[in-house]
C-alpha cells in the first residue's frame, strides 16, 4: 500500500475546497493507497507537515492549491524519494497546465490511481527554489503589484498587468552566462523550467522539466502597436515568433542590473540585489504526471478551452481599463469646468 498526504490550502483560488475529502473517498482506488487529508493553517505549515511526510517515508505528497503552495510543498521535497502531486486551486495553476493536469478535481484526482513518477528538473533564483518559472522586470512588478492587492483571480493580475504597463520604464541589463556576456535594455527577462505563466500563456513556450536547461525569453521595449499581437501570441505559444523577443537556453544565467529590486519566482515577489543568479538542477524532483493517454483525452479540450478563456478575459480586461480612464478623464474635465 502507497501512503498518500493531501496538503489542502484552503485560502487558495477562488473555488471551494468543501467537497475534497468524499471527493478523494470516491476517487482513489482504496486496494492500493492509504491517505490522509491536512488543511493548512498558516504560513509555512504546508513546508512541515510536507518535511514530516518526507521523514516518516509517505510515497506521495499531493499539492492541493495554486503555485505558491506548490512551490511551498515541491522545494520541501527536491532530492526526497517523496513524489509530488498536484490537484489545482490556484489563480494561474502554471506548472499544473504545463504537466497537461486537468483543472477538474476529479480528473485532476484520477492521475493518483493511473498516472506515473517522473524524475523532474527545477530551479533557483539567489538560492530561492521555482518549479514554473522565474523573472525580473515588468513580470516581477506585476507580482509585487498582485500580491499588494489583496484579493486573487486572473482579473485582478490582468488589471494590474493593463494599469502597470502603461507607465513602467525598461530597464538595461547585462546577462552573462557559459556562452558569455550580452547586455539588453528589456521590458522583462523569464526564465522557465516550465513553460508558462499560468492561465496558457507560454512566456517561455518551448521549455521542458526535463532538459537541464532554463528556457530564457527576453521582451525588448515595444509600443502600443504591439501589444495586440503580443498578447495574442503569450497565448497562442508562438510568443518565441515575435520581433521583440529574444530567446536563449543556458544552464546559468547571472543577470546584473543598476538597482536593487523586486523579481519574481513562480508568480510570488521577492526583493534582491544588483545581482541575480538563476540555475537549473536537473532531476531533482519525483512527480506525479499524467499518463501518455490521459494527456492525449485532455490536452485538446484542456488548451481549447483556455485559450479561448485566456482572451475573453483578456479582452475584457482592456475593455474595463479603458472604460475606467474614459471616467476618469471625463471628471477631470467636469471639475475644470
Amino acid at each position: 500500500m502507497k501512503k498518500v498526504l493531501f496538503i489542502i490550502n484552503p485560502k487558495s483560488g477562488t473555488q471551494s475546497k468543501n467537497s475534497l475529502t468524499s471527493l478523494i473517498n470516491e476517487v482513489i482506488d482504496k486496494t492500493r493507497f492509504t491517505w490522509e487529508v491536512i488543511y493548512t493553517q498558516y504560513a509555512g505549515h504546508a513546508s512541515e507537515l510536507t518535511i514530516k511526510a518526507t521523514e516518516d517515508k509517505v510515497d506521495l505528497v499531493v499539492a492541493v492549491g495554486g503555485d505558491g503552495t506548490i512551490n511551498e510543498i515541491a522545494r520541501s521535497l527536491v532530492h526526497t524519494k517523496t513524489a509530488l502531486g498536484i490537484i489545482p486551486f490556484g489563480s494561474g495553476n502554471g506548472l499544473a497546465r504545463h504537466l497537461q493536469i486537468p483543472m477538474e478535481a476529479k480528473k485532476a484526482l484520477e492521475i493518483i490511481n493511473n498516472g506515473i513518477i517522473e524524475l523532474v528538473d527545477y530551479g533557483k533564483i539567489n538560492d530561492t527554489p521555482f518549479f514554473c518559472t522565474c523573472g525580473v522586470g515588468f513580470d516581477a512588478f506585476v507580482s509585487l503589484k498582485f500580491a499588494e492587492a489583496g484579493k486573487r483571480g486572473v482579473l485582478t493580475y490582468l488589471e494590474k498587468t493593463l494599469q502597470e504597463s502603461l507607465k513602467y520604464q525598461p530597464e538595461t541589463y547585462e546577462l552573462e552566462t557559459e556562452d558569455g556576456m550580452v547586455k539588453y535594455k528589456a521590458f522583462l527577462i523569464a526564465c522557465g523550467n516550465a513553460s508558462q505563466y499560468g492561465n496558457n500563456a507560454y512566456i517561455t513556450p518551448q521549455a521542458t522539466i526535463t532538459d537541464g536547461l532554463l528556457d530564457v525569453t527576453i521582451l525588448e521595449p515595444f509600443t502600443v502597436l504591439d501589444i495586440p499581437s503580443l498578447s495574442f501570441q503569450l497565448f497562442n505559444r508562438t510568443i518565441d515568433h515575435n520581433s521583440r523577443i529574444k530567446t536563449f537556453r543556458c544552464k546559468k544565467l547571472h543577470i546584473h542590473r543598476s538597482k536593487k529590486g523586486v523579481v519574481h519566482f513562480d508568480g510570488d515577489p521577492m526583493m534582491t540585489g544588483e545581482d541575480i543568479y538563476v540555475e537549473v538542477i536537473k532531476d531533482g524532483l519525483y512527480m506525479l504526471t499524467p499518463s501518455e493517454k490521459q494527456k492525449q483525452v485532455s490536452n485538446v479540450l484542456n488548451r481549447a478551452s483556455d485559450y479561448i478563456s485566456g482572451l475573453r478575459l483578456l479582452n475584457e480586461a482592456i475593455v474595463g481599463d479603458i472604460a475606467q480612464r474614459n471616467k476618469d478623464l471625463i471628471k477631470k474635465l467636469t471639475k475644470k469646468e
